[in-house]
Protein backbone atom coordinates (compact mmCIF):
# COMPACT_ATOMS: atom_id res chain seq x y z
CA UNK A 1 0.00 0.00 0.00
CA UNK A 2 2.84 2.37 0.89
CA UNK A 3 4.57 1.40 -2.30
CA UNK A 4 1.49 2.30 -4.36
CA UNK A 5 1.13 5.59 -2.58
CA UNK A 6 4.74 6.44 -3.32
CA UNK A 7 4.26 5.63 -6.99
CA UNK A 8 1.12 7.66 -7.10
CA UNK A 9 2.85 10.59 -5.46
CA UNK A 10 5.73 10.54 -7.96
CA UNK A 11 3.37 10.43 -10.88
CA UNK A 12 1.37 13.27 -9.43
CA UNK A 13 4.32 15.49 -8.53
CA UNK A 14 6.42 15.00 -11.68
CA UNK A 15 4.62 17.63 -13.74
CA UNK A 16 4.99 20.06 -10.87
CA UNK A 17 8.77 19.53 -10.76
CA UNK A 18 8.96 20.00 -14.51
CA UNK A 19 6.89 23.16 -14.35
CA UNK A 20 9.01 24.51 -11.54
CA UNK A 21 12.19 23.85 -13.49
CA UNK A 22 10.74 25.49 -16.61
CA UNK A 23 9.68 28.55 -14.65
CA UNK A 24 13.20 28.86 -13.17
CA UNK A 25 14.78 28.82 -16.67
CA UNK A 26 12.31 31.32 -18.13
CA UNK A 27 12.99 33.84 -15.38
CA UNK A 28 16.81 34.19 -16.20
CA UNK A 29 17.96 37.56 -17.92
CA UNK A 30 17.94 37.84 -21.71
CA UNK A 31 21.46 37.92 -23.32
CA UNK A 32 22.56 41.45 -24.40
CA UNK A 33 21.95 42.35 -28.05
CA UNK A 34 25.04 42.36 -30.27
CA UNK A 35 26.79 45.77 -30.58
CA UNK A 36 26.02 47.78 -33.71
CA UNK A 37 28.33 47.16 -36.60
CA UNK A 38 31.13 49.76 -36.89
CA UNK A 39 30.89 52.52 -39.45
CA UNK A 40 33.44 51.98 -42.21
CA UNK A 41 34.76 54.60 -44.63
CA UNK A 42 34.37 53.24 -48.16
CA UNK A 43 35.73 56.03 -50.35
CA UNK A 44 35.59 59.65 -51.45
CA UNK A 45 34.73 61.65 -54.52
CA UNK A 46 35.13 65.26 -55.55
CA UNK A 47 31.92 66.59 -57.00
CA UNK A 48 30.73 63.81 -59.32
CA UNK A 49 34.12 62.39 -60.24
CA UNK A 50 35.15 58.80 -59.81
CA UNK A 51 36.49 57.44 -56.55
CA UNK A 52 39.70 59.09 -55.33
CA UNK A 53 42.78 56.91 -55.25
CA UNK A 54 45.66 59.39 -54.75
CA UNK A 55 46.96 60.44 -51.36
CA UNK A 56 46.81 64.07 -52.47
CA UNK A 57 44.39 65.28 -55.11
CA UNK A 58 45.57 68.23 -57.22
CA UNK A 59 44.04 70.92 -59.39
CA UNK A 60 40.77 70.96 -57.46
CA UNK A 61 38.33 73.77 -58.16
CA UNK A 62 37.79 76.18 -55.23
CA UNK A 63 34.04 75.50 -55.14
CA UNK A 64 34.40 71.75 -54.84
CA UNK A 65 32.09 69.46 -52.88
CA UNK A 66 33.87 66.64 -51.08
CA UNK A 67 31.84 63.46 -50.73
CA UNK A 68 32.74 60.94 -48.03
CA UNK A 69 30.98 57.59 -48.28
CA UNK A 70 30.44 54.96 -45.59
CA UNK A 71 29.02 51.44 -45.39
CA UNK A 72 25.91 52.57 -43.47
CA UNK A 73 23.80 55.65 -42.96
CA UNK A 74 25.43 58.18 -40.64
CA UNK A 75 23.86 59.76 -37.60
CA UNK A 76 23.42 63.33 -38.76
CA UNK A 77 23.63 64.65 -35.22
CA UNK A 78 27.29 63.58 -35.03
CA UNK A 79 28.45 65.01 -38.36
CA UNK A 80 29.21 68.63 -37.43
CA UNK A 81 31.61 67.67 -34.65
CA UNK A 82 33.19 64.68 -36.38
CA UNK A 83 33.58 65.82 -40.00
CA UNK A 84 35.67 68.90 -40.82
CA UNK A 85 37.56 70.70 -43.57
CA UNK A 86 40.75 72.52 -42.58
CA UNK A 87 43.10 74.78 -44.50
CA UNK A 88 46.59 73.28 -44.33
CA UNK A 89 45.13 70.78 -41.88
CA UNK A 90 44.94 73.39 -39.10
CA UNK A 91 42.45 76.21 -39.76
CA UNK A 92 38.80 75.13 -39.81
CA UNK A 93 36.82 76.12 -42.88
CA UNK A 94 33.08 76.86 -42.64
CA UNK A 95 31.11 74.23 -44.53
CA UNK A 96 27.59 72.99 -45.14
CA UNK A 97 26.67 69.32 -44.79
CA UNK A 98 24.23 67.50 -47.02
CA UNK A 99 23.59 63.80 -47.48
CA UNK A 100 23.22 61.34 -50.32
CA UNK A 101 22.63 57.61 -50.80
CA UNK A 102 20.23 57.27 -47.87
CA UNK A 103 22.58 59.22 -45.61
CA UNK A 104 25.54 56.92 -46.23
CA UNK A 105 27.39 59.76 -48.02
CA UNK A 106 28.26 63.04 -46.32
CA UNK A 107 28.71 65.94 -48.73
CA UNK A 108 30.99 68.73 -47.48
CA UNK A 109 30.55 72.03 -49.33
CA UNK A 110 32.50 75.16 -48.28
CA UNK A 111 30.28 78.13 -47.58
CA UNK A 112 32.72 80.30 -49.57
CA UNK A 113 35.13 79.40 -52.36
CA UNK A 114 38.41 77.95 -51.20
CA UNK A 115 41.69 79.76 -51.82
CA UNK A 116 43.71 78.96 -54.92
CA UNK A 117 46.90 76.91 -54.65
CA UNK A 118 46.16 75.90 -51.09
CA UNK A 119 46.15 72.55 -49.31
CA UNK A 120 42.93 71.46 -47.57
CA UNK A 121 42.30 68.35 -45.52
CA UNK A 122 38.84 66.84 -45.07
CA UNK A 123 38.66 64.55 -42.04
CA UNK A 124 36.09 62.27 -40.44
CA UNK A 125 37.11 61.21 -36.92
CA UNK A 126 35.96 58.18 -34.96
CA UNK A 127 33.25 60.08 -33.07
CA UNK A 128 31.17 59.95 -36.25
CA UNK A 129 28.42 57.38 -35.74
CA UNK A 130 26.04 55.44 -37.89
CA UNK A 131 22.28 55.78 -37.50
CA UNK A 132 22.43 52.49 -35.60
CA UNK A 133 25.02 53.80 -33.17
CA UNK A 134 28.18 52.25 -34.58
CA UNK A 135 31.34 54.37 -34.34
CA UNK A 136 33.63 55.06 -37.29
CA UNK A 137 36.22 52.31 -37.26
CA UNK A 138 39.23 54.39 -38.35
CA UNK A 139 39.71 58.06 -39.14
CA UNK A 140 39.20 59.01 -42.80
CA UNK A 141 41.25 61.76 -44.49
CA UNK A 142 41.13 63.34 -47.93
CA UNK A 143 43.77 65.91 -48.97
CA UNK A 144 43.26 68.31 -51.86
CA UNK A 145 45.28 71.10 -53.43
CA UNK A 146 43.30 73.70 -55.30
CA UNK A 147 43.88 75.08 -58.77
CA UNK A 148 46.30 77.75 -59.93
CA UNK A 149 44.66 81.15 -60.04
CA UNK A 150 44.58 82.06 -63.72
CA UNK A 151 44.10 85.78 -63.13
CA UNK A 152 47.01 88.16 -63.70
CA UNK A 153 48.69 89.30 -60.50
CA UNK A 154 50.21 92.42 -62.07
CA UNK A 155 49.12 94.79 -64.87
CA UNK A 156 50.06 93.65 -68.36
CA UNK A 157 53.09 95.38 -69.87
CA UNK A 158 54.96 94.95 -73.13
CA UNK A 159 57.41 92.09 -73.53
CA UNK A 160 60.34 94.53 -73.66
CA UNK A 161 59.17 96.28 -70.51
CA UNK A 162 58.85 92.93 -68.78
CA UNK A 163 62.40 91.95 -69.75
CA UNK A 164 63.64 95.32 -68.48
CA UNK A 165 61.81 94.80 -65.21
CA UNK A 166 63.19 91.30 -64.67
CA UNK A 167 66.76 92.33 -65.44
CA UNK A 168 66.57 95.41 -63.22
CA UNK A 169 64.91 93.69 -60.28
CA UNK A 170 67.32 90.76 -60.46
CA UNK A 171 70.33 93.07 -60.70
CA UNK A 172 69.36 94.51 -57.32
CA UNK A 173 70.56 91.28 -55.75
CA UNK A 174 74.12 92.20 -56.75
CA UNK A 175 73.80 95.97 -56.46
CA UNK A 176 71.69 96.54 -53.35
CA UNK A 177 72.67 93.33 -51.56
CA UNK A 178 76.32 93.29 -52.61
CA UNK A 179 78.76 93.08 -49.71
CA UNK A 180 79.42 96.60 -48.35
CA UNK A 181 83.20 96.13 -48.04
CA UNK A 182 84.25 93.97 -50.98
CA UNK A 183 81.36 94.73 -53.31
CA UNK A 184 81.21 91.01 -54.12
CA UNK A 185 77.99 89.00 -54.29
CA UNK A 186 76.81 87.23 -51.20
CA UNK A 187 76.38 83.52 -51.74
CA UNK A 188 72.68 83.54 -50.93
CA UNK A 189 70.12 85.76 -49.30
CA UNK A 190 69.27 83.39 -46.44
CA UNK A 191 72.76 82.65 -45.07
CA UNK A 192 75.47 84.53 -43.22
CA UNK A 193 75.95 87.88 -44.98
CA UNK A 194 79.75 87.62 -44.66
CA UNK A 195 79.94 84.70 -47.10
CA UNK A 196 80.64 85.92 -50.61
CA UNK A 197 80.92 83.68 -53.65
CA UNK A 198 83.61 83.75 -56.30
CA UNK A 199 81.64 82.32 -59.23
CA UNK A 200 78.39 84.08 -58.41
CA UNK A 201 80.29 87.35 -58.13
CA UNK A 202 81.76 86.75 -61.58
CA UNK A 203 78.23 86.39 -62.94
CA UNK A 204 77.15 89.57 -61.15
CA UNK A 205 80.18 91.45 -62.53
CA UNK A 206 79.02 90.51 -66.04
CA UNK A 207 75.74 92.19 -65.16
CA UNK A 208 77.33 95.59 -64.54
CA UNK A 209 77.78 96.51 -68.24
CA UNK A 210 74.21 95.30 -68.78
CA UNK A 211 72.92 97.56 -65.99
CA UNK A 212 74.81 100.55 -67.41
CA UNK A 213 73.54 99.97 -70.94
CA UNK A 214 69.98 99.55 -69.70
CA UNK A 215 70.14 102.67 -67.54
CA UNK A 216 69.78 100.92 -64.20
CA UNK A 217 73.00 102.55 -62.98
CA UNK A 218 75.39 105.13 -64.44
CA UNK A 219 78.77 104.34 -65.94
CA UNK A 220 80.40 106.18 -63.03
CA UNK A 221 78.50 104.06 -60.52
CA UNK A 222 79.48 100.85 -62.32
CA UNK A 223 83.11 101.94 -62.48
CA UNK A 224 83.16 102.76 -58.78
CA UNK A 225 81.73 99.37 -57.82
CA UNK A 226 84.24 97.61 -60.05
CA UNK A 227 87.10 99.57 -58.50
CA UNK A 228 85.99 98.33 -55.08
CA UNK A 229 85.70 94.73 -56.27
CA UNK A 230 88.97 94.65 -58.19
CA UNK A 231 90.91 96.31 -55.38
CA UNK A 232 89.59 93.73 -52.94
CA UNK A 233 90.38 90.81 -55.24
CA UNK A 234 93.87 92.10 -56.00
CA UNK A 235 94.95 93.24 -52.55
CA UNK A 236 92.81 91.51 -49.91
CA UNK A 237 91.30 88.26 -51.15
CA UNK A 238 93.17 85.09 -50.26
CA UNK A 239 94.53 83.32 -53.34
CA UNK A 240 96.26 80.01 -53.95
CA UNK A 241 98.59 79.97 -56.94
CA UNK A 242 96.55 82.90 -58.18
CA UNK A 243 93.21 81.09 -57.88
CA UNK A 244 90.38 82.07 -55.58
CA UNK A 245 88.43 79.85 -53.17
CA UNK A 246 84.79 79.00 -53.70
CA UNK A 247 83.75 81.17 -50.75
CA UNK A 248 85.51 83.88 -48.83
CA UNK A 249 84.78 86.38 -46.08
CA UNK A 250 83.50 89.56 -47.67
CA UNK A 251 85.33 91.77 -45.20
CA UNK A 252 88.64 89.99 -44.65
CA UNK A 253 88.99 88.04 -47.90
CA UNK A 254 89.92 84.91 -45.94
CA UNK A 255 88.71 81.60 -47.37
CA UNK A 256 85.49 80.15 -45.94
CA UNK A 257 85.68 76.37 -46.51
CA UNK A 258 83.06 75.00 -48.86
CA UNK A 259 83.74 71.63 -47.22
CA UNK A 260 86.50 70.34 -44.97
CA UNK A 261 89.01 69.73 -47.73
CA UNK A 262 87.64 72.37 -50.07
CA UNK A 263 89.40 75.16 -48.19
CA UNK A 264 91.75 76.43 -50.86
CA UNK A 265 91.70 77.03 -54.59
CA UNK A 266 88.61 76.36 -56.71
CA UNK A 267 89.68 76.60 -60.33
CA UNK A 268 86.17 76.42 -61.79
CA UNK A 269 84.85 79.24 -59.61
CA UNK A 270 87.99 81.19 -60.48
CA UNK A 271 87.23 80.78 -64.19
CA UNK A 272 83.75 82.22 -63.68
CA UNK A 273 85.26 85.19 -61.86
CA UNK A 274 87.98 85.82 -64.45
CA UNK A 275 85.46 85.64 -67.30
CA UNK A 276 83.48 88.36 -65.54
CA UNK A 277 86.56 90.51 -64.97
CA UNK A 278 87.63 90.26 -68.61
CA UNK A 279 84.12 91.19 -69.72
CA UNK A 280 84.33 94.35 -67.64
CA UNK A 281 87.87 95.05 -68.82
CA UNK A 282 86.58 95.14 -72.38
CA UNK A 283 83.66 97.37 -71.44
CA UNK A 284 85.59 100.03 -69.52
CA UNK A 285 87.78 100.93 -72.46
CA UNK A 286 88.20 104.64 -71.77
CA UNK A 287 91.56 106.38 -71.89
CA UNK A 288 91.08 108.20 -68.57
CA UNK A 289 93.25 107.15 -65.61
CA UNK A 290 90.41 105.48 -63.68
CA UNK A 291 89.40 103.10 -66.45
CA UNK A 292 93.00 102.53 -67.49
CA UNK A 293 93.96 101.59 -63.93
CA UNK A 294 90.96 99.27 -63.66
CA UNK A 295 92.06 97.39 -66.76
CA UNK A 296 95.62 97.16 -65.48
CA UNK A 297 94.48 95.75 -62.15
CA UNK A 298 92.22 93.21 -63.85
CA UNK A 299 95.16 92.08 -65.96
CA UNK A 300 97.24 91.63 -62.82
CA UNK A 301 94.58 89.28 -61.39
CA UNK A 302 94.06 87.46 -64.69
CA UNK A 303 97.76 86.99 -65.36
CA UNK A 304 98.36 85.75 -61.83
CA UNK A 305 96.20 82.63 -62.10
CA UNK A 306 98.52 79.63 -62.49
CA UNK A 307 96.17 77.57 -64.65
CA UNK A 308 98.80 75.06 -65.71
CA UNK A 309 99.82 74.39 -62.11
CA UNK A 310 96.40 72.74 -61.67
CA UNK A 311 97.52 69.94 -63.94
CA UNK A 312 98.92 68.52 -60.69
CA UNK A 313 101.89 66.45 -61.90
CA UNK A 314 101.81 67.87 -65.44
CA UNK A 315 98.89 65.60 -66.32
CA UNK A 316 96.74 66.28 -69.36
CA UNK A 317 93.77 67.32 -67.26
CA UNK A 318 92.95 70.19 -64.91
CA UNK A 319 92.04 69.57 -61.28
CA UNK A 320 89.19 71.42 -59.62
CA UNK A 321 90.58 71.89 -56.08
CA UNK A 322 93.81 72.38 -54.23
CA UNK A 323 94.11 72.84 -50.45
CA UNK A 324 97.04 74.20 -48.44
CA UNK A 325 96.24 71.56 -45.83
CA UNK A 326 95.10 68.62 -47.95
CA UNK A 327 96.89 69.30 -51.25
CA UNK A 328 95.17 67.32 -54.03
CA UNK A 329 93.19 65.03 -51.70
CA UNK A 330 89.83 65.91 -53.28
CA UNK A 331 91.23 64.53 -56.55
CA UNK A 332 88.42 65.97 -58.66
CA UNK A 333 89.35 66.08 -62.33
CA UNK A 334 87.55 68.71 -64.41
CA UNK A 335 86.04 66.54 -67.12
CA UNK A 336 83.12 67.07 -69.45
CA UNK A 337 80.41 67.34 -70.34
CA UNK A 338 79.27 69.84 -67.71
CA UNK A 339 79.52 73.56 -66.89
CA UNK A 340 83.33 73.68 -67.01
CA UNK A 341 84.17 74.32 -70.67
CA UNK A 342 84.84 77.92 -69.66
CA UNK A 343 87.60 76.75 -67.31
CA UNK A 344 89.53 75.18 -70.17
CA UNK A 345 88.90 78.23 -72.38
CA UNK A 346 90.33 80.51 -69.68
CA UNK A 347 93.31 78.22 -69.11
CA UNK A 348 94.03 77.94 -72.84
CA UNK A 349 93.74 81.72 -73.24
CA UNK A 350 96.19 82.62 -70.48
CA UNK A 351 99.34 84.30 -71.78
CA UNK A 352 101.24 83.56 -68.58
CA UNK A 353 100.20 80.09 -67.42
CA UNK A 354 98.45 78.56 -70.42
CA UNK A 355 97.73 74.92 -71.23
CA UNK A 356 98.24 73.03 -74.49
CA UNK A 357 95.44 71.55 -76.55
CA UNK A 358 96.15 68.04 -75.24
CA UNK A 359 94.96 69.05 -71.76
CA UNK A 360 91.58 70.00 -73.19
CA UNK A 361 91.23 67.00 -75.48
CA UNK A 362 92.41 64.36 -73.02
CA UNK A 363 91.11 66.11 -69.93
CA UNK A 364 87.79 67.81 -70.58
CA UNK A 365 86.72 66.06 -73.79
CA UNK A 366 88.22 62.75 -72.62
CA UNK A 367 89.29 62.00 -76.17
CA UNK A 368 85.68 62.15 -77.27
CA UNK A 369 84.14 60.21 -74.38
CA UNK A 370 81.95 63.22 -73.58
CA UNK A 371 80.12 62.69 -76.89
CA UNK A 372 76.54 61.38 -76.71
CA UNK A 373 74.65 61.99 -79.98
CA UNK A 374 71.57 60.06 -78.84
CA UNK A 375 68.10 61.53 -79.35
CA UNK A 376 65.68 62.49 -76.58
CA UNK A 377 62.19 63.88 -77.19
CA UNK A 378 63.13 64.21 -80.85
CA UNK A 379 66.33 66.23 -80.29
CA UNK A 380 69.84 64.91 -80.80
CA UNK A 381 72.18 65.72 -77.91
CA UNK A 382 75.83 66.03 -78.94
CA UNK A 383 77.34 65.78 -75.45
CA UNK A 384 76.70 64.69 -71.91
CA UNK A 385 74.39 62.24 -70.15
CA UNK A 386 70.91 61.16 -71.19
CA UNK A 387 68.41 64.02 -71.30
CA UNK A 388 71.22 66.54 -70.91
CA UNK A 389 71.63 67.03 -67.15
CA UNK A 390 70.73 70.23 -65.23
CA UNK A 391 70.29 73.30 -67.41
CA UNK A 392 73.04 75.35 -65.77
CA UNK A 393 75.40 73.26 -67.91
CA UNK A 394 73.99 75.17 -70.89
CA UNK A 395 74.45 78.53 -69.16
CA UNK A 396 77.60 79.00 -67.11
CA UNK A 397 80.20 78.48 -69.85
CA UNK A 398 78.10 80.47 -72.31
CA UNK A 399 77.40 83.62 -70.34
CA UNK A 400 80.33 85.20 -72.17
CA UNK A 401 81.13 82.63 -74.86
CA UNK A 402 78.68 82.80 -77.76
CA UNK A 403 77.69 79.23 -78.73
CA UNK A 404 76.13 80.28 -82.03
CA UNK A 405 78.17 78.74 -84.82
CA UNK A 406 80.72 77.38 -82.35
CA UNK A 407 82.20 74.02 -83.32
CA UNK A 408 85.25 71.84 -82.82
CA UNK A 409 86.21 68.28 -83.70
CA UNK A 410 83.75 66.94 -81.10
CA UNK A 411 80.56 68.65 -82.15
CA UNK A 412 78.37 71.73 -82.51
CA UNK A 413 77.93 73.72 -79.32
CA UNK A 414 74.96 75.71 -80.59
CA UNK A 415 73.18 72.42 -81.19
CA UNK A 416 74.23 71.22 -77.74
CA UNK A 417 72.85 74.11 -75.71
CA UNK A 418 69.72 74.53 -77.83
CA UNK A 419 68.77 70.86 -77.85
CA UNK A 420 69.65 70.41 -74.19
CA UNK A 421 67.19 73.20 -73.40
CA UNK A 422 64.50 71.82 -75.71
CA UNK A 423 64.84 68.36 -74.16
CA UNK A 424 64.39 69.90 -70.71
CA UNK A 425 61.36 71.83 -71.97
CA UNK A 426 59.79 68.82 -73.68
CA UNK A 427 60.35 66.68 -70.60
CA UNK A 428 58.51 69.16 -68.38
CA UNK A 429 55.76 69.52 -70.98
CA UNK A 430 55.31 65.74 -71.23
CA UNK A 431 55.54 65.48 -67.43
CA UNK A 432 56.12 61.72 -67.25
CA UNK A 433 56.15 61.83 -63.44
CA UNK A 434 52.74 63.54 -63.32
CA UNK A 435 53.89 66.40 -61.10
CA UNK A 436 51.26 69.06 -60.51
CA UNK A 437 52.04 72.35 -62.27
CA UNK A 438 54.44 71.18 -64.97
CA UNK A 439 53.42 72.43 -68.41
CA UNK A 440 54.63 74.18 -71.54
CA UNK A 441 54.46 77.39 -69.50
CA UNK A 442 55.88 76.10 -66.23
CA UNK A 443 59.17 74.37 -66.97
CA UNK A 444 62.87 74.39 -66.23
CA UNK A 445 64.98 71.95 -64.22
CA UNK A 446 68.41 72.90 -62.88
CA UNK A 447 70.36 72.87 -59.64
CA UNK A 448 68.63 74.97 -56.99
CA UNK A 449 67.20 75.03 -53.52
CA UNK A 450 64.52 72.39 -52.87
CA UNK A 451 62.23 71.80 -49.87
CA UNK A 452 64.79 69.49 -48.25
CA UNK A 453 67.94 71.45 -49.09
CA UNK A 454 69.67 71.61 -52.47
CA UNK A 455 69.38 69.34 -55.50
CA UNK A 456 70.72 69.11 -59.05
CA UNK A 457 67.26 68.99 -60.63
CA UNK A 458 67.12 67.46 -64.11
CA UNK A 459 65.00 64.88 -65.96
CA UNK A 460 66.98 61.99 -64.46
CA UNK A 461 66.75 63.51 -60.96
CA UNK A 462 63.38 65.21 -60.89
CA UNK A 463 61.66 65.79 -57.54
CA UNK A 464 59.02 68.23 -58.73
CA UNK A 465 60.89 71.54 -58.31
CA UNK A 466 60.94 74.25 -60.98
CA UNK A 467 63.81 76.77 -60.92
CA UNK A 468 63.02 80.05 -62.75
CA UNK A 469 66.66 80.55 -63.73
CA UNK A 470 66.47 77.43 -65.90
CA UNK A 471 63.97 78.80 -68.39
CA UNK A 472 64.90 82.48 -68.07
CA UNK A 473 68.64 81.93 -68.60
CA UNK A 474 67.72 79.94 -71.72
CA UNK A 475 66.24 82.92 -73.59
CA UNK A 476 68.93 82.83 -76.31
CA UNK A 477 68.12 79.18 -77.07
CA UNK A 478 64.34 78.98 -76.67
CA UNK A 479 63.00 82.55 -76.84
CA UNK A 480 59.33 81.65 -77.31
CA UNK A 481 59.29 78.94 -74.65
CA UNK A 482 61.26 81.11 -72.23
CA UNK A 483 58.94 84.08 -72.76
CA UNK A 484 55.93 81.87 -72.07
CA UNK A 485 57.58 80.72 -68.86
CA UNK A 486 58.46 84.28 -67.86
CA UNK A 487 54.88 85.44 -68.34
CA UNK A 488 53.55 82.51 -66.35
CA UNK A 489 56.03 83.05 -63.52
CA UNK A 490 55.31 86.77 -63.37
CA UNK A 491 51.62 87.13 -64.17
CA UNK A 492 50.20 83.88 -62.79
CA UNK A 493 52.56 83.03 -59.92
CA UNK A 494 53.91 86.50 -59.23
CA UNK A 495 52.13 86.79 -55.89
CA UNK A 496 54.05 83.71 -54.76
CA UNK A 497 57.50 83.97 -56.36
CA UNK A 498 58.20 87.58 -57.48
CA UNK A 499 60.05 89.41 -54.71
CA UNK A 500 62.58 92.16 -53.99
CA UNK A 501 65.42 90.59 -56.01
CA UNK A 502 63.37 89.11 -58.83
CA UNK A 503 62.13 85.54 -58.81
CA UNK A 504 62.84 83.35 -55.81
CA UNK A 505 65.27 80.54 -56.39
CA UNK A 506 62.76 77.74 -56.93
CA UNK A 507 59.25 76.48 -56.22
CA UNK A 508 57.23 73.29 -56.15
CA UNK A 509 53.52 73.43 -56.86
CA UNK A 510 53.11 69.79 -55.88
CA UNK A 511 54.45 70.61 -52.43
CA UNK A 512 53.11 74.20 -52.36
CA UNK A 513 56.66 75.25 -51.51
CA UNK A 514 58.25 78.54 -52.53
CA UNK A 515 61.90 79.20 -51.72
CA UNK A 516 62.64 82.12 -49.42
CA UNK A 517 66.08 82.40 -50.99
CA UNK A 518 67.95 84.05 -53.83
CA UNK A 519 71.27 82.56 -54.99
CA UNK A 520 73.95 84.55 -56.79
CA UNK A 521 74.77 81.70 -59.17
CA UNK A 522 71.11 81.53 -60.23
CA UNK A 523 70.28 85.24 -60.35
CA UNK A 524 73.34 86.28 -62.35
CA UNK A 525 72.69 84.15 -65.44
CA UNK A 526 69.14 85.55 -65.71
CA UNK A 527 70.46 89.10 -66.20
CA UNK A 528 73.28 88.11 -68.53
CA UNK A 529 71.46 85.62 -70.75
CA UNK A 530 68.40 87.80 -71.21
CA UNK A 531 70.80 90.49 -72.40
CA UNK A 532 72.59 88.10 -74.74
CA UNK A 533 69.18 87.27 -76.19
CA UNK A 534 68.33 90.95 -76.57
CA UNK A 535 71.63 92.43 -77.74
CA UNK A 536 74.49 89.93 -77.48
CA UNK A 537 76.30 92.45 -75.26
CA UNK A 538 78.14 90.09 -72.89
CA UNK A 539 78.96 87.62 -75.65
CA UNK A 540 80.44 90.43 -77.72
CA UNK A 541 82.49 91.80 -74.83
CA UNK A 542 84.17 88.60 -73.65
CA UNK A 543 84.81 87.20 -77.12
CA UNK A 544 86.39 90.51 -78.14
CA UNK A 545 89.32 89.70 -75.84
CA UNK A 546 92.33 88.93 -78.05
CA UNK A 547 93.49 86.33 -75.53
CA UNK A 548 90.15 84.53 -75.71
CA UNK A 549 90.13 84.54 -79.49
CA UNK A 550 93.63 83.08 -79.57
CA UNK A 551 92.94 80.51 -76.88
CA UNK A 552 89.75 79.25 -78.46
CA UNK A 553 90.92 79.23 -82.07
CA UNK A 554 94.64 78.54 -82.01
CA UNK A 555 95.01 76.52 -78.81
CA UNK A 556 91.75 74.58 -78.47
CA UNK A 557 90.86 74.39 -82.15
CA UNK A 558 87.41 75.95 -82.05
CA UNK A 559 85.76 77.61 -85.01
CA UNK A 560 83.10 80.34 -84.86
CA UNK A 561 82.15 83.42 -86.90
CA UNK A 562 83.61 85.68 -84.22
CA UNK A 563 86.99 83.93 -83.94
Amino acid sequence: MKKLNRQYLLVFLAPLFLAANCNKKDSSPEPPPPPPSPLVFTGARLDNTGALTAATNYNVRPGVSIKLSFNNAVDRSTTSTAVSLKENGTTTVAVNYTYENNDSTVVITPTASLKYLTRYVATAITSLKSSKGGSLLTQATVTIITQIDSTDKFPLISDNALLDLVQQQTFKYFWDYGHPVSGLARERSNATPETVTTGGSGFGIMGIPVAIQRGFITRAQGLSRMQTIVSFLKNTAQKFHGAFPHWMNGTTGVVIPFSQKDNGADLVETSFMVAGLLTVRQYFDGADPAETTLRTDINTIWNGVEWNWFRKSNENVLYWHWSPNYNWDMNHKIQGWNECLITYIMAASSTTYGIPQAVYREGFARNGAMINNSTYYGYQLPFGPSNGGPLFWAHYSFLGINPNGLTDIYGNYQTQVTNHTKINYEYCKANPTGYFGYSNQCWGLTASDVPSGYNANEPNNDIGVISPTAALSSFPYTPAESMNALKFFYYKLGDKIWKQYGFVDAFSLKDLWYADSFLAIDQGPIIVMIENYRSGLVWNLLTSCPEIKNGMKNVLGFAAPYL
